[in-house]
């Protein structure tokens, strides 16, 4: 009867030590990015526009699924109106115009997609490419880390409708869920590039899930302030940062995923994650909140046909970057293939007090040419020390990406989930 309890104990202990590896990196017991992702946005023929989206709108709208709309020029939905978009509806943004999408503070986008019928905003031209048109803004009035109750975005748009921030993290802007943006972040002259989407402000009752971004000129997802929760995010091949996070952010970002290539860089940054908590010092009131950023079960992946070929030629960065006065909290995530995983601005001193804000709880880091360092500085071992105790039991690998994922080569439908065979027998050497 001992034997007998002592293999049901093992047996349950094996159990256990394999599911509890399968909540590494995005989860989920079948794959989330069936049916509502494109993975080849480029060579969809998504139809010719029927109507034009054009001006303000200041009164309740809805867009029709029966119809193509093309978006044109800078669209600001004022006046407390709500814009609400059916599920499996085309929105095209104008390449000529510039086109963007504005949701004014005390307005709401009502984005609400279907696994099945996902609402696409894409670019207008025939041969489709990063930046064509400019992007989707939302402005709410949660606090951010600035002076004063408000700001206001600078992307050559009308400053009395670009305004965000106050006082009310519950604030809500509305809905995105199921819901793909292509080809954004057309660059503005002497002002840098637009955001595929840009959150401002935004509150924690806004739901953002299911959302993916495809070859974004500039940053897939850019959040400057507010109180807020993402879920099932995807940012595929971005020029510039997959998800920023700046000015008093206050967010929990949840089963996410950013995908790299070594080939698409921008000179304002390319990274998986981006936290900072000001541009400039003078520009924030250090008695608000700095910025928060609490990210579990995310995947940061660079998907390079030659990972090891573009490492060392110097091809690969950082995949998170941390600013001083800024707090990250990572568990149960995957960063693969970077050079190196994450990077400290060389401003935040290595100590107890800081390292206590910059948390890496339960990773997996496979392939990259080192693990944490500051910047401009090559000796690591501290750092190498501090996030190697096992009371953080963070876990570290060098496999192929090719042994490191379910189905990686699926053009059509890749499957970014860990291979947990590969993962349990590591932890068992």
């Amino acid at each position: 009867m001992k034997n007998c309890t002592q293999i049901i104990s093992m047996f349950l202990l094996v159990i256990c030590s394999v599911n509890a590896q399968q909540e590494k990196g995005i989860t989920g017991s079948t794959n989330w990015l069936n049916n509502w992702t494109e993975f080849k946005p480029n060579k969809v023929d998504y139809g010719e526009a029927n109507q034009i989206l054009a001006g303000n709108i200041a009164v309740n709208t809805k867009l029709l699924k029966k119809n193509i709309y093309r978006l044109q020029g800078s669209v600001f939905v004022t006046n407390n109106a709500i814009l609400t978009i059916e599920p499996g509806t085309v929105i095209i943004g104008d390449y000529e115009s510039s086109a963007c999408l504005v949701i004014t503070k005390g307005a709401t986008l009502l984005a609400e997609g279907l696994e099945t019928d996902p609402i696409v905003f894409t670019s207008n031209r025939s041969v489709k490419k990063a930046g064509d048109w400019g992007g989707i803004i939302i402005l709410g009035d949660a606090p951010t880390n600035k002076f004063g109750s408000a700001s206001s975005v600078n992307y050559d748009l009308d400053n009395s409708l670009t305004s965000y921030g106050g006082a009310n993290s519950s604030s809500n802007s509305g809905v995105l869920r199921f819901v793909r943006i292509e080809f954004a972040g057309k660059k503005i002259k002497g002002l840098g590039n637009f955001n595929a989407l840009l959150l401002a402000g935004v509150g924690n009752k806004t739901i953002l899930e299911n959302i993916m971004i495809s070859f974004s000129a500039g940053n897939s997802v850019e959040v400057l302030g507010g109180d807020l929760n993402m879920n099932k995010m995807v940012s595929l091949k971005s020029s510039s940062d997959d998800y920023k996070f700046n000015f008093g952010t206050q967010c929990r970002i949840d089963n996410s995923l950013a995908i790299r290539s070594s080939y698409l860089t921008s000179n304002s940054g390319s990274r998986c994650i981006d936290v900072a908590s000001y541009d400039k010092k003078e520009e924030v009131d250090f008695t608000k909140k700095q910025t928060l950023v609490t990210a579990t079960n995310l995947t940061l992946i660079n998907n390079s046909e030659n990972l090891n070929v573009d490492i060392q030629s110097g091809l690969v960065k950082e995949a998170v970057y941390i600013a001083e006065n800024s707090s990250v909290e990572f568990k149960r995530s995957v960063i693969s293939g970077f050079n190196p995983a994450v990077l400290l601005n060389n401003k935040i001193e290595i100590n107890g007090e800081n390292l206590k804000k910059i948390k890496f709880e339960a990773m997996y880091f496979n392939f990259c040419k080192g693990n944490i360092f500051t910047e401009f500085n090559s000796n690591n071992e501290d750092l190498e020390n501090w996030y190697g105790n096992s009371a953080f039991s963070n876990v570290y690998s060098q496999s192929d990406n090719k042994e490191t994922f379910i189905d990686l080569l699926n053009e059509k439908r890749p499957d970014f989930r860990l291979r947990i065979a590969k993962i349990t027998a590591l932890n068992n050497h």
